[in-house]
């Protein structure tokens, strides 16, 4: 048995201070785990906004619900994002900005500019609409209005609803959100691996003995 750390061989209290090190490390790590980060380049959600877990509950209810809060977006924006479809939700946000035009002189330059990166054959975010929708919209873009979007815009959030919505709700986006508070970094392999680096120092102490 160790009588104290004087009669600890130099190599064992070296190789267990460096365990502490890496301990310490992990657990420092562990506060601030997220997904996100884990992923590399991802968006960031806004760092400001406290969300309670009711709120973020609500967002499973309906993809309204989540768009329409500005971390629930943020969130949903990453995860389409992480799957090369963000143009749908950029799309969806467009059109909202839009109808919120008030100077009539300002619709036909916005109108352009979102049919052009998102409608047009030859756009550069162009998204997924039927040949009917697309036609429509593109006769409308002639004469703009504040609805002249809505029909697209009903059609890509009804796309979104039926597919990549029902996917982010299983995904680590939203899982590590509405998890309850103080489980740690969310994924299990995570706490696994915390649980482990723990082991490790129990074993290497106990051949010091």
């Amino acid at each position: 048995m160790c009588k104290g750390l004087a009669a600890l061989p130099a190599t064992c209290l070296k190789s267990a201070k460096d365990m502490k090190h890496r301990l310490g490390f992990l657990l420092q790590k562990s506060d601030s785990c997220d997904y996100s980060s884990s992923q590399g380049k991802k968006e960031k959600m806004p760092s400001g906004q406290r969300v309670s877990q009711e709120e973020v509950r609500k967002w499973a209810d309906s993809l309204e619900n989540l768009i329409h809060h500005d971390r629930g977006l943020a969130a949903f924006r990453a995860f389409l994002k992480s799957e090369y479809s963000e143009e749908n939700i950029e799309f969806w946000v467009s059109c909202e900005d839009y109808k919120k035009t008030k100077s009539p002189a300002k619709l036909s330059p916005k109108a352009r500019k979102i049919y052009d990166e998102f409608i047009s054959v030859q756009a550069t975010k162009e998204v997924n609409l039927d040949s009917c929708t697309r036609e429509k919209t593109s006769h409308n873009v002639l004469e703009p209005t504040l609805s002249c979007f809505d029909e697209a815009q009903r059609k890509i959030f009804t796309l979104m609803e039926k597919d990549s919505y029902r996917r982010f709700l299983k995904s680590p986006y939203y899982l590590d959100l509405v998890s309850p508070p103080g489980a740690g970094c969310g994924p299990e392999n995570c706490k696994r691996s915390h649980t482990h680096s723990l082991d490790c120092n129990s074993n290497i102490i106990s051949q010091c003995a």
